[in-house]
Parts: C-alpha cells; structure tokens; sequence
C-alpha cells in the first residue's frame, strides 16, 4: 500500500495525504478519485503537459519516464529535473511513500 503527499504551489492549498493506496494505479488517478483537481485535458493518454507534477520524493517507486513522456514535459510550463506527467507515474507493485508538488495550475487556465 502507498500513502501519497500532495503539496501545491498554488497559495490557500494545504497539502493532502491519501494513504492506503493499491498499486498499478497513476498518481493523476489517485488525485482525481481524492478529490484533487488536477489538470488532465488529454484525458491521461500522454498526449498533453497539463497534468504535470514535481515528484519530490518516491520517484523509484513509479514506472520509469519514458521518452514520449518526456517530449511532453518539454512543453510544459516549468519544467525541472523532477518533473513528470502524473498519467504516466503508475505505482508499481510494493509500497512507499511519494510526495508530489502540483505547479500552480491557475496559470494553466489559458490554454
């Protein structure tokens, strides 16, 4: 089981913890069953940026980044060494402790 820590950057947003989380599922899945809000306007197909996060910490405990994964955090807006798409950060099998940082997504409401 995974226990998962959302911080934002997004001023007024407190951090949340979900804990008791089965695995083989996305972090955008977890957010969006918890009542987060996160961006996901391709649907979680890898086919956009808007779900972009910051794994802080627990990088090793999802599946590895891959290059089409990539070419979309290129595109996102503030991109770090951290970054990944939250569609494509599955749990594996196991358990840990993850902690992710969701950008500001006020800045997203443009596009």
């Amino acid at each position: 089981m995974y226990s998962i820590t959302f911080k934002f950057e997004q001023k007024g947003l407190a951090p949340v913890t979900i804990e008791n989380i089965e695995p083989e599922q996305s972090i955008l899945e977890v957010a969006l069953k918890n009542d987060i809000d996160l961006h996901h306007n391709c649907g979680g197909v890898c086919a956009c940026s808007t779900c972009h996060v910051y794994v802080e910490t627990g990088e090793d405990l999802v599946e590895e980044l891959s290059d089409r994964e990539e070419d979309f955090i290129d595109r996102a807006i503030n991109p770090r060494l951290n970054s990944r798409l939250s569609c494509q950060c599955v749990l594996n099998a196991g358990s840990g402790n993850i902690t992710v940082t969701l950008p500001d997504q006020t800045q997203f409401l443009g596009e």
